[in-house]
């Protein structure tokens, strides 16, 4: 049996980690290298960095950031926000990230895949999906969730998937940030039509969360805030979920 992922997100904004509700009111949560190198200790099997303005901003995820982490933590992360580019991609896995992330960027020009899976391997590139639900659909949002697009999810996962996307980052904006669980039935949805790995990202609160989207579909789940906080630690939502009979890396 492949052993379920315990991944750790770190939102990024000017350097510091920063957490809010549904993409809004953020507040500052910490330094990314301390943090990563925390989550590194307690047993976390990957690290997600999303520098959430990067794309809005037009500027680059800072390099020396991942230069840093690189030096504190020996499991893999991924970095996403600001990649538009082949040559943005290779700055970050040359300063020791193990996988890029892309989303907005990905969707206005979908050959950025292809072009990504390419040059570094589809094992290098995380299709990060920001989802809403409106009265109709599921549709795909960009901008940091600010643009919403009429690309439903379904659509979205087959291409980017058949462009050579090999992992797919699917977060529910209308979950993040709540604690309320993670939206099933968009996970249900996605899961159908993939081959490659599901992380779950939007509303983890607790450890049945975790049960319920491994149930789902989900290969690995994400979650921020209550890492963050210290109302959950990795170690503990590890011990958790084995006695539910999930199957874990120890810590």
């Amino acid at each position: 049996m492949v052993m379920k992922r315990i991944i750790p997100c770190l939102d990024v904004k000017n350097g510091r980690v920063v957490k809010g509700v549904q993409f809004q009111n953020l507040r500052d949560s910490g330094d990314p290298v301390e943090l990563a190198a925390r989550y590194d200790a307690e047993g976390a099997d990957e690290l997600v960095f999303l520098d959430i303005t990067a794309g809005i901003e037009k500027r680059d995820t800072a390099v020396r950031m991942v230069e840093a982490v690189a030096r504190e933590v020996f499991i893999p992360f991924t970095v996403g926000g600001g990649i538009r580019t082949v040559a943005d991609a290779e700055a970050l896995l040359m300063a020791g990230c193990d996988k890029v992330a892309v989303n907005s960027a990905a969707v206005r020009r979908p050959e950025l895949i292809t072009e990504l899976a390419t040059r570094f391997g589809s094992q290098c590139v995380v299709l990060a999906v920001d989802v809403r639900r409106p009265a109709y659909g599921i549709l795909v949002a960009v901008d940091a969730g600010r643009t919403l697009t009429q690309l439903t999810l379904g659509a979205w996962l087959a291409e980017a998937q058949d462009r050579g996307a090999g992992e797919v980052l699917l977060t529910s904006m209308d979950r993040d940030g709540t604690g309320s669980g993670y939206d099933l039935d968009v996970l249900r949805r996605a899961s159908r039509g993939l081959r490659v790995p599901l992380i779950a990202s939007g509303g983890f609160g607790e450890a049945a969360h975790a049960v319920e989207a491994f149930g789902a579909g989900a290969d690995a789940v994400l979650a921020a805030g209550i890492f963050h906080t210290g109302g959950l630690t990795v170690r503990r939502l590890k011990e958790q979920l084995a006695r539910e009979g999930v199957e874990v890396r120890p810590c």
